[in-house]
């Protein structure tokens, strides 16, 4: 019955579907780019990050081509079905986003600079879709791992609506909730690293254009 609605609703718990204990398929092992491991464990010292910008074939190479990224991959995040497949997800009866795992060594490169990519990387204020894209699978979301996590991520969406209300967007319609509780479910093999296999291939990744202050400067500096 979602498929027909015209504006797209998230289901709730008991609309979701039920998935399954298992997946039906297996992920790589390594990164076709990075050569590192896709799943944990991971090395001592490096942090996880899970964003959800739009679709996630663009918004993956976004992260891999960033120095002190170890690993990335895409996935289902924030819904209610137990590892869903693609086409389940697609559907709305998930209520998952389209999501990518950054593994980064802080030491490198900062939470705060992955949330300014994140923000400038899509366009937070169009709820369930981005661009042409239309779907409760494509609104964004940030999952946090630690208090610190939300904290940076909570100021830096302040900081951004602040650039963006001057700059004439709307109001930002990002998630920010905490990883906890919410898992993240690794997508086909097919999906992982989309845009390194197929370098021709659909990426509907685009920003606002308005430049994201870095760190976690108050809104009212």
């Amino acid at each position: 019955m979602f498929l027909h609605r015209r504006t797209p609703q998230l289901p709730t718990p008991e609309e979701a579907l039920r998935g399954r204990p298992t997946p039906e398929f297996t992920v790589p092992s390594r990164h076709t780019v990075l050569g590192n491991p896709l799943l944990g464990p991971y090395p001592e010292g490096l942090e996880v990050a899970d964003f959800a910008l739009g679709c996630f074939w663009g918004a993956e190479r976004k992260f891999w081509q960033t120095d002190g990224v170890w690993t990335t991959l895409v996935g289902y995040q924030g819904g209610y079905t137990e590892n869903p497949a693609y086409e389940e997800v697609c559907s709305g009866l998930t209520g998952h986003t389209e999501a990518v795992r950054v593994v980064y060594d802080p030491r490198t490169v900062t939470y705060a600079e992955l949330l300014k990519l994140f923000w400038e990387s899509h366009d937070p204020t169009q709820g369930f879709r981005q661009g042409n894209d239309v779907g409760t699978q494509y609104r964004s979301a940030v999952y946090t791992h630690s208090p610190e996590q939300a904290a940076a991520a909570e100021a830096s969406r302040k900081a951004y609506q602040k650039v963006l209300t001057a700059s004439g967007h709307g109001e930002i319609t990002t998630e920010i909730l905490p990883a906890d509780g919410r898992p993240f479910w690794p997508a086909e093999a097919a999906h992982q690293q989309y845009l390194d296999k197929n370098p021709a291939g659909y990426c509907g990744i685009g920003g606002t254009g308005v430049s994201c202050p870095v760190g976690v400067a108050p809104a009212d500096s």
